[in-house]
C-alpha cells in the first residue's frame, strides 16, 4: 500500500477529547472537555421541539439560512459597532472549528507563516499544518499571560500571512486589553497581515475586564476574519453552529471553502437558534452573572484546599500548578487524577509550544452541585496524588 498523507503524520488524537474518555472510564467528574452539564435556554429548546415537526429538514442556503444571518447581523452589529451585512459579510459554519479551518484555508498558501500565541487551543496547530503553513509561536507568560512586544514585533518582522487571536483565550482565560489589541493591530497593518480571531467566549469576560473586538479598531475590519459560535453562549456545544464575519472580499472565498468542506450547517438547528440570537441584553448579563458566580465558587474552593491556580479574566478555564507533586509528565498526572481522585483535567503541555509540564486545565462550566462534588473529591489530592 502507498504511504498515507505526510501532513497527518505528526497528528495525535485530541488530548482534550481523550481525557473525556478517560474520565468516563473512571467515573470521574469531567472538568476536562469544556461543555456544560446544564440545559440550553428553554426558549431555544421549545423552538427545537416545534421545528422537529414542521421543518426545515433540507439544506438551507449554503452560507447560512437567511433569517439566521439576519438575526446574527442584528446582534453582532450592535456589539462590533458597525453594520454587518447579512448577505455579504457572514458565513454560517459547522461550529467555530470549521470556521477557523475555513479561515486558514482561505488565507494561507503552503509555506506561509502564521503567528500563534502560546498557550493555544490544540486545533490551531492542526489547522496550520493542514493548510500547509508554518507557525511562529509567541509566548504568553504565566501568571498574567502577557506577551512581550519585542517578541511579537520580531514575529511580525518575518512577514506572516496571518495571526491567530483567541480572545478571551482558551486555555488561560486571558482577556486582551484594548492597548494590547492596538499593538497587534498596528503591527498587522504595518506588515499587511490578516488577523483570524476565535471569540467564542466573547460574552464571558469578568469585571473589571471587558471584551474588545479587534475588528472594531480603526482599519482592522478590512483585514480581520472574526470566527465565533453559539456553543458556549447558549450552552449548545453539540449543535455545531459557528460563523465567520469578514469583508465581502474575504467571505466570497470563505463560502467556496465552506461549501466543499461541509456544504452547510444543520438547517433545523439554525432555525431553532434564531430565537436565541434575538434574546435581549438581559440574557447576556445573566449569563455573565452565572459564570461569575461559578468562577467565584470554584476558585474559592481551590483556595480553601491550598491548590495553586491562575485567575481567569474570561472564558471558564483555570490552570492549576502541579509542580509540588513531582510528576515528569502532566499527562500521566491527569490520567492518575481521573483514576485516583475522580476528577478529569487536561494536561497543559497540549496547549503550550514551550516545554511546560507543570500546569493542568480545569473548566467550571458545570452545575454548582457538580463543582462542589469535584471540590469534595479534590480534598485529599495531595495525599492521593503522591508518586507511588
Amino acid at each position: 500500500m502507498q504511504k498515507l498523507s505526510d501532513r497527518t503524520a505528526g497528528f495525535t488524537d485530541s488530548v482534550i477529547r481523550r481525557m473525556t474518555r478517560i474520565s468516563l472510564k473512571h467515573g470521574a467528574v469531567n472538568l476536562s472537555q469544556g461543555f456544560p452539564d446544564f440545559d440550553p435556554p428553554k426558549e431555544i429548546l421549545d423552538r427545537l421541539s416545534e421545528i422537529s415537526h414542521t421543518g426545515p429538514h433540507q439544506y438551507s442556503i449554503t452560507w447560512g439560512a437567511q433569517n439566521f444571518r439576519e438575526a446574527l447581523s442584528d446582534k453582532q452589529s450592535k456589539l462590533m459597532g458597525r453594520h454587518i451585512d447579512p448577505e455579504r459579510e457572514i458565513v454560517v459554519t459547522c461550529g467555530s472549528t470549521e470556521a477557523m479551518m475555513a479561515a486558514m484555508m482561505t488565507v494561507a498558501n503552503p509555506g506561509d507563516k502564521v503567528i500563534v500565541f502560546s498557550p493555544f487551543y490544540e486545533n490551531y496547530g492542526a489547522d496550520i499544518i493542514l493548510s500547509g503553513a508554518q507557525p511562529i509561536y509567541v509566548p504568553l507568560r504565566p501568571p498574567s499571560f502577557a506577551f512581550d512586544t519585542d517578541e511579537l514585533s520580531a514575529a511580525f518582522a518575518q512577514r506572516p500571512k496571518a495571526l491567530i487571536l483567541c480572545n478571551p483565550s482558551n486555555p488561560c482565560g486571558k482577556a486582551f486589553t484594548r492597548d494590547e489589541l492596538t499593538v497587534i493591530a498596528d503591527l498587522a497593518k504595518k506588515y499587511d497581515t490578516y488577523v483570524i480571531t476565535d471569540e467564542v467566549y466573547e460574552h464571558i469576560v469578568y469585571a473589571p475586564h471587558t471584551h474588545t473586538y479587534i475588528a472594531s479598531l480603526p482599519g482592522m475590519f478590512e483585514r480581520t476574519i472574526s470566527c465565533s459560535s453559539l456553543s458556549k453562549t447558549y450552552s449548545i456545544t453539540g449543535w455545531r453552529l459557528g460563523y465567520i464575519i469578514a469583508p465581502e472580499e474575504i467571505t466570497e472565498t470563505v463560502k467556496k471553502v465552506h461549501d466543499f468542506l461541509t456544504v452547510g450547517a444543520a438547517a433545523p438547528l439554525q432555525e431553532s437558534a434564531v430565537v436565541g440570537l434575538r434574546f435581549p441584553a438581559e440574557y447576556y448579563e445573566n449569563l455573565l452573572r452565572e459564570y461569575t458566580g461559578k468562577r467565584q465558587l470554584f476558585l474559592k474552593g481551590l483556595d480553601d484546599l491550598g491548590i495553586r491556580h491562575t485567575t481567569p479574566e474570561g472564558a471558564y478555564y483555570v490552570m492549576l500548578d502541579i509542580s509540588e507533586y513531582g510528576y515528569e509528565s502532566d499527562l500521566d498526572f491527569c490520567e492518575k487524577l481521573a483514576e485516583r481522585v475522580g476528577v478529569g483535567a487536561v494536561p497543559g503541555s497540549s496547549f503550550f509550544r514551550e516545554d511546560v509540564n507543570h500546569l493542568i486545565r480545569f473548566h467550571f462550566a458545570k452545575k454548582n452541585d457538580t463543582l462542589y462534588e469535584a471540590l469534595n473529591r479534590l480534598e485529599n489530592i495531595k495525599k492521593q496524588m503522591r508518586k507511588i
